[in-house]
């Protein structure tokens, strides 16, 4: 009967409950006048003692409805009703009450004694209010017999208990009872909801069939949050999280807040303040430019600057697409009204350089145009040696030419001790900023080292939530391969601070952390999307791994440093180091070789002048162009 009161359209709802309101208030006054007399009062008798029907009975659904009505009680939503919907009923049946009253009183039913008005006000709301909660009861049951995913709550502080009353609004997830690190709540009730102790976990999973965890804990720290996530890994659950504290508005928690797990969250990594002074230093009121706007480092970076308020922001991105995303992105972004410039246009167009630079007056210019994928570098060799090695080139002299203050280039561990073309040429796009900042005293040169950024598009992460979404495999080239992790945000915001403390083409590196087992990250990514690893214990889990082999130029680990000598900055996450340098005078006209070679990608000339400039490299893939027919 529910059920089919459930599926009727909301006006037909609100004119059966209008109806039952009707007969129960009518039933409430019968009640009302027979409590108060001590016996069962339908009739009255006349002075000449005759039975007369009280038809005053009748009349009270005529005061209540319209009053109801007023106060909008036929739209509250049954199974929401909460406390101040309560307190707007009990406001309605007080004043239906008093008119109630006046009326009996301007046509009194004979020997009514006036108490019956105050037992028909206190019915009336108990009645009225009780059968609605009953309802509400009534239909929760409903929806929790429907396909609700059976949850648990880590968590049972403020956030938790807030989640908790959300979640029992809703149709999709049903809450089972909290798991707490207090001993002092572990079998106390909350919300009628039981708060266990962690060591309980295994146990509840499988007699409650819960398949997600909810963590209710936004102030948790980084490596807190690390431990946690990974005690629960193990039994492969779906985990979701309240963003931040300072992200929950007003400290109200809805189920649209609850994510996915992001896998920033295993890397363990505290955060450090940002040094305000040092952000600000080179981009508030400075005009900026970055090339390779539309890429996920340069991306991020218009994003940051913008926000410390620059005079003007150029992009300057070869891809039209991705340039015209970005440029659309920041015009959503751009609260200060800050004029943003979109150009198009390659780092190795030397005219266009020189002339964009000159145009916009540009103060400083972060670098971050670049080939990032290994394997693709791999296979265009010639087009990855002009784009990373020469490109640099011609931006940062381009740059001196046109008097810009500070160049950045972002560099990558990979330009250590290369094994790939890619890692190569970001060590020769040093070796040429390092060069040319011993060369002149106009332009102050940097470039900022640091391993993969999490969610990049060179990233294996994007990847691996592709794969985990169809089901599997998940492919990892080698059981042994390592990286160092950083998120985008904070990379570049470190970026940020380095390019403040520039002078004479420091080499900075950031401080990455411990290196990341890849198949370990694959293996916790399965985990937490709620999914079993197959493997020679569990054949019938739901992804397998697949070891593909490490792919060209590819090394099982990455170096920050080719030595080990740092000296400490302002901030404890960013260092100083030297490496070796080459004077210009010796490494343009290698340089300029090198460029004509890839014009005519001639293979063999390229692989000589990259050995002969990078010296310490160990280029383990064939030279081969797909332009070329050469082998070697």
């Amino acid at each position: 009967m529910l059920r089919y009161f459930l599926s009727l359209s909301r006006i037909k709802k609100q004119l059966i409950m209008a109806l039952t309101d009707s007969i129960l208030l009518i039933l409430i006054v019968f009640v009302s006048m027979s409590l108060r007399l001590e016996e069962i009062h339908i009739y009255s008798l006349t002075e000449q003692g005759n039975l007369k029907i009280n038809w005053q009975f009748f009349v009270t659904p005529f005061i209540a409805i319209p009053v109801f009505l007023q106060f909008g009680i036929y739209r509250i939503t049954i199974r929401f009703i909460g406390f101040d919907t309560l307190r707007s009923i009990i406001q309605a049946v007080s004043l239906y009450s008093l008119i109630c009253g006046v009326f009996l009183y301007l046509f009194p039913i004979y020997s009514m004694p006036r108490s019956v008005i105050l037992i028909n006000w206190m019915l009336s709301i108990m009645v009225i209010t009780g059968i609605r909660l009953i309802a509400r009861q009534l239909i929760t049951r409903i929806e929790n017999n429907k396909d609700r995913i059976n949850v648990i709550i880590y968590g049972a502080g403020s956030a938790g208990r807030q989640l908790a009353v959300a979640l029992n609004q809703s149709i999709e997830y049903s809450p089972i009872g909290f798991i707490d690190d207090s001993i002092e709540l572990h079998k106390q009730s909350i919300n009628g909801l039981i708060v266990f102790s962690p060591n309980s976990l295994k146990k509840i999973i499988k007699k409650k069939n819960v398949s997600e965890v909810l963590l209710a804990m936004p102030n948790l720290t980084r490596i807190r949050r690390n431990e946690i996530i990974n005690f629960i890994s193990p039994y492969s659950l779906l985990v979701r999280s309240l963003p931040s504290m300072s992200e929950i508005a007003e400290g109200k928690v809805i189920i649209e807040d609850l994510r996915e797990v992001n896998i920033k969250d295993l890397l363990g990594r505290s955060i450090v303040d940002s040094n305000k002074k040092l952000l600000k230093r080179k981009i508030t009121n400075k005009i900026v430019m970055v090339t390779g706007a539309g890429g996920s480092i340069g991306s991020e970076l218009c994003r940051h600057i913008l926000l410390l308020k620059p005079k003007k922001l150029i992009l300057f991105e070869m891809s039209e697409s991705s340039l015209y995303q970005i440029e659309q992105e920041l015009i959503s972004l751009n609260h200060y009204n800050i004029e943003v410039f979109p150009v198009i246009g390659s780092v190795t167009d030397e005219f266009r350089m020189k002339c964009i630079l000159e145009y916009y007056n540009i103060q400083t210019l972060y670098h971050a145009a670049a080939y990032k994928h290994v394997p693709l570098v791999e296979y265009n060799q010639s087009q990855g040696v002009l784009n990373n090695a020469i490109g640099t080139m011609v931006a940062a002299q381009a740059a001196i030419n046109a008097k810009v203050e500070t160049f950045i280039l972002i560099s990558t561990d990979k330009a250590v001790r290369p094994t790939n073309i890619m890692g190569v040429t970001k060590r020769i796009a040093e070796l040429v900023v390092q060069s040319l900042s011993m060369s002149t005293s106009s332009t102050s040169f940097a470039m900022v080292r640091f391993g993969n950024v999490l969610d990049s598009s060179g990233s294996v992460i994007p990847m691996f939530k592709k794969q985990i979404k169809k089901g599997g495999p998940v492919t990892v080239t080698d059981p042994g391969i390592v990286r160092y992790f950083m998120t985008i945000s904070e990379a570049v915001e470190l970026v940020i601070q380095a390019s403040s403390m520039s002078e004479e083409g420091n080499l900075f590196v950031l401080e990455m952390g411990e290196p990341v087992r890849i198949v370990d990250l694959a293996i916790k990514m399965i985990q937490l999307s709620g999914l079993q690893l197959i493997d020679e214990n569990n054949p019938n889990g739901d992804i397998e791994i697949k070891y593909t082999g490490l792919r060209p130029g590819e090394k099982l680990y990455e170096e920050i440093l080719a030595t080990k000598e740092t000296i400490k900055t302002e901030n404890p996450l960013i260092f100083r180091a030297e490496e070796a340098i080459i004077e210009w005078t010796l490494l343009k006209p290698m340089l300029e070789e090198l460029k004509q070679s890839c014009i005519t990608t001639d293979q063999t000339e390229i692989r000589r002048l990259l050995v002969k400039l990078v010296p310490e490299s160990k280029i383990q893939s064939p030279s081969v162009d797909l332009l070329s027919n050469e082998k070697s």
